[in-house]
């Protein structure tokens, strides 16, 4: 597959030729940064690794350059840090046994540009190969910049295919904000209980965020942990580990539903809720 960019590459942990990764593909991750996947895709990671009719494709779209640094890396320049998580990427997919692991490699502010066609392009390129059932990507109420773009360019991108194409489920996932606010019945909730140790080792591969300063790897688990204890009041947990992510199956199933009403319909859903218990119950 021939990418927009030239530095961008495929890289298939077992050896297998590209172009067989892609088409034995059945769920795609679609990040930012390097590390993304790892976040917003565990669940499907999980389940391709452990199925042998299942494989996990992950996509990264900007190339690492602007990573904050500190530490061991504070002298780091931008090409060395790019170096350095695209090495990381590579071996989080090895150890999650990825089908492929694809890096586009743009500058973020091609990711936040919506009239750039080269990144949406190239997704095309990737989804038409894969042809996946399930798609992970961020959150449409993220509050990073470039994920709202990559996200934004996901669905454009699958609006785009014809209908037989698209994938059966697209899923937003936290990362920069949490969607514990999402009503309860409009959660998509994925049970990551016994894994611990799986997205320990994905996460604990980016040393650079890790060492750098921000601990992904602790704050990730705590969240989900946090979610599978939170989201019962009345009730024992169910789940040690829980992702929260938001459907966008229905913005990607119907062309003509505004993007921005859906995710504010969820929003207004959150404010009536809290209205209405406080009309219940504060004193009057």
């Amino acid at each position: 597959m021939k990418f927009r960019i030239p530095i961008a590459e495929t890289f298939v942990p077992d050896g297998k030729p590209a172009d067989e990764a892609l088409k034995r593909t059945t769920q795609i991750g679609v990040g930012a940064h390097q590390d993304d996947i790892e976040i917003l895709g565990f669940r499907g990671i999980l389940e391709c690794f452990y199925s042998k009719e299942q494989w996990f494709t992950g996509v990264t779209c900007t190339d690492g350059s602007g990573s904050p640094r500190a530490g061991a890396y504070a002298g780091y320049t931008n090409e060395e840090m790019q170096v350095v998580r695209w090495q990381e990427q590579r071996t989080a997919a090895s150890i999650g046994r990825y089908s492929a692991m694809i890096q586009l490699k743009y500058p973020s502010a091609a990711l936040k540009d919506p009239r750039n066609r080269d990144v949406t392009d190239d997704l095309r390129d990737i989804m038409l190969a894969a042809r996946p059932s399930v798609v992970y990507t961020h959150n449409l109420a993220d509050k990073h910049d470039t994920h709202i773009g990559v996200a934004g360019k996901v669905i454009t991108v699958l609006r785009g295919l014809p209908a037989a194409h698209r994938p059966k489920k697209v899923y937003g996932v936290e990362i920069w904000r949490n969607l514990d606010w999402l009503p309860d019945r409009d959660k998509k909730v994925m049970d990551a209980t016994g894994a611990e140790h799986m997205a320990a080792a994905l996460l604990g591969v980016f040393d650079s965020q890790i060492a750098g300063g921000k601990r992904y790897d602790l704050a990730t688990l705590g969240r989900w942990r946090s979610n599978a204890t939170y989201l019962e009041s009345h009730g024992v947990d169910t789940a040690q580990h829980s992702i929260f992510a938001m459907d966008l199956t229905p913005v990607v199933e119907n062309d003509k539903l505004d993007i921005a009403e859906y995710v504010l319909g969820y929003i207004d859903k959150f404010r009536d809720d809290v209205k209405g218990r406080l009309d219940r119950f504060l004193p009057r």
